[in-house]
């Protein structure tokens, strides 16, 4: 394996020894991805669920932190800048400060991500493991008037039971659809999934004005 960044095809990984498996398809890149640690997988929903986020690759390539060779476990591309995500294990021995690591063949800084920081997401990984099935299983098969009038709706916060019930004559699965697309490109809001499980009393609000 190189040292070279690559940000368009994840380095091949060998499932490592008693090590779980986990497959989803992310939505934001249109194929599957695969991990091998739980932690990698909730980082990965904090990146699928962030709108600011264009694009990612998992396990990209190498880089060398306070000189210590390590596995990148994603390179993130947003609109205005690049970054490379490490993920730290409590019981890896390693002592970095990403805010001023970068990888040389692309510039791009490096932050480190411990398991607290996972942990006091969880929540919002939690809902979003629950989002991204509806967005994977209804593409392509959501009305393209549906989106436009789940925003006007939503431009004052409504309750997920009131959505389903003001558009009751598609599929209630349909419509969660929708809206979570809208939730996913960062139309629309729902503050309470940081901290609560998601259920027909979670409000959502429309992040921009409809035209």
């Amino acid at each position: 394996m190189a040292d070279t960044l690559q940000v368009t095809r994840p380095i091949a990984l060998g499932r490592p020894r008693g090590a779980h498996r986990f497959e989803a398809f992310s939505p934001k890149l249109a194929r599957r991805v695969m991990f091998y640690r739980r932690a990698l997988l909730e980082q990965w929903l904090l990146l699928e669920a962030n709108p600011k986020v264009i694009t990612f690759c998992e396990r990209p390539g190498y880089v060398q932190i306070n000189e210590e060779r390590h596995l990148v476990d994603f390179w993130v591309r947003y609109v205005d800048r690049e970054e490379l995500v490490v993920l730290i294990e409590p019981l890896r021995k390693c002592n970095v400060d990403g805010s001023c690591a970068e990888h040389d063949a692309c510039n791009a800084a490096v932050r480190v991500v411990a398991s607290a920081e996972l942990a006091a997401a969880r929540a919002w990984t939690d809902n979003w493991q629950r989002i991204l099935p509806y967005l994977v299983a209804n593409r392509g098969l959501v009305p393209a008037t549906l989106p436009p009038a789940i925003m006007q709706f939503v431009e004052e916060p409504r309750r997920l039971l009131d959505i389903e019930r003001e558009f009751q004559t598609s599929e209630p699965v349909i419509v969660r659809a929708a809206l979570f697309s809208l939730l996913h490109t960062g139309r629309v809001s729902a503050s309470a999934l940081q901290t609560q499980p998601l259920s027909l009393l979670t409000s959502f609000t429309a992040l921009e004005a409809t035209s």
